[in-house]
């Protein structure tokens, strides 16, 4: 491994959990990283969401030696029950639908809580030595800093500062849906099950998170989703219950609801000069199908497979925001067009589309081939479909491990004294 140099400095801006992770995976490679955002750190840690992890989340997580110290957070479902609720039929996902190399899990996927992640990533930064982070920052301090690092990441969110300030081309279109996310308890759901209900207004996806405690995220009609919120609870519980399946019955609000409008984005470019982005900051899709969180981790996983050539090498490839891009653009794409194009088959009564939608829905209940490549695309990633799945528990890099068990925590201001100093 060659010797951390001034060069091999990244600056990542957004500490979120894209932020965080790309940062973790960063320096277990041996960069230095400043990890700097705008919110305190209570404020990043305390949000009340809930993450459906795939199996491309789960080869990362296990690749950067977090996913144990996470299992005892995660709440694993077996089967996942898809519904159109205008046609009303009903087909069913198991974990014997998944890939060979995934079945060994023996969980179709999991969900994961905000906190108690944003938790766990935050420790491991902070006692790493090679990582800096920085809480509370704004805009002049950021722009000093800038100028010290030879990569700056923007992992900002999708109306990223960095983005804009490049003028980088964006493509975005507004649905006419918002997503009105809360936690429920209910009674009379099927255990370690997870439910993607298709209906009219827009889907609704029902996540286990143990017991009788459920995430609701409830696409619909961006008004009808802040009027929500704005009921009282025992109201918001009778809408809730008039649109869930037959024998599933909420019995309580848990949190305070939120709401947000939808969007499909995508910066065609995910680079310019010195700047990359990650995450929403380069693309944003519908949750349907839980894929937004994983779609930004496989942004993280693959830098982090063009980076580490920097172990072989001694440098990093001049070309690496290009490559990059090139590699993105492919997933990015696929799963956008795939989504979008879900919302308008189903979020909708129109005649000509039914029988579409009742083969579809038919197709899935009775081949177990097609819910095989469906759930494969959903979980590993559209572009793995005629690939041999990676290897799991893979290591990055001994060399960040090392470096984090022998220095101590207190000598992480004195990598980046030289930057913050202008030297």
């Amino acid at each position: 491994m060659p010797d951390v140099t001034a060069t091999d400095r990244f600056l990542i801006v957004g500490a979120g959990p894209t932020g965080s992770l790309l940062a973790l995976g960063l320096a277990r490679q041996g960069f230095n990283v400043l990890l700097v955002d705008h919110q305190a750190r209570p404020e990043l840690i305390e949000r009340s969401r809930a993450y459906a992890l795939t199996h491309s989340s789960r080869r990362l997580l296990q690749r950067l030696d977090v996913w144990d110290q996470l299992r005892c957070f995660l709440s694993p479902f077996e089967s996942l029950r898809l519904d159109d609720r205008v046609l009303e039929l009903t087909a069913w996902f198991r974990s014997r639908d998944l890939r060979p190399g995934n079945r060994g899990s023996e969980a179709i996927g999991w969900i994961l809580d905000h906190k108690p992640l944003m938790t766990t990533l935050l420790h491991e930064l902070e006692n790493n030595a090679l990582v800096n982070i920085h809480f509370s920052v704004d805009s002049r301090s950021l722009q000093q800093q800038r100028e010290h690092f030879n990569w700056t990441v923007a992992a900002d969110g999708s109306r990223s500062t960095l983005r804009r300030s490049k003028a980088m081309p964006f493509w975005s279109h507004s649905y006419e849906q918002g997503c009105f996310t809360a936690k429920v308890s209910l009674d009379g759901a099927e255990q370690r099950c997870a439910y993607e209900l298709f209906r009219a207004e827009g889907p609704m996806a029902v996540l286990p998170l143990g017991g009788k405690l459920y995430q609701v995220v409830w696409s619909a009609p961006l008004q009808h989703c802040r009027e929500r919120l704005n009921l009282q609870d025992h109201q918001l519980l009778q809408q809730l219950a008039a649109v869930l399946p037959v024998g599933i019955r909420p019995t309580a609000l848990l949190d305070q609801p939120g709401a947000f409008p939808l969007e499909l984005s995508l910066a065609p470019q995910l680079n310019a000069a010195d700047l990359l982005l990650v995450g929403e900051s380069g693309h944003r899709c519908h949750p349907v199908g839980g894929q937004g969180l994983n779609l930004c981790w496989r942004d993280v996983s693959d830098l982090l497979d063009l980076t580490k050539s920097r172990t072989l090498s001694g440098s990093l490839p001049s070309n690496l925001g290009r490559l990059y891009t090139w590699r993105r653009l492919p997933d990015l794409i696929s799963v956008l067009l795939s989504t979008d194009l879900l919302i308008r088959l189903f979020s909708n009564r129109q005649p000509l589309m039914l029988p579409v939608r009742f083969l579809i829905i038919k197709l899935l209940a009775q081949a177990r081939w097609v819910r095989r490549v469906s759930l494969s695309a959903m979980t590993d990633g559209p572009g793995t479909l005629l690939s041999r799945l990676p290897e799991c528990g893979q290591r990055i890099a001994r060399h960040g491990d090392q470096q984090r068990s022998t220095t101590p925590a207190e000598s992480r201001s004195a990598q980046f004294s030289s930057a913050e100093n202008g030297t």
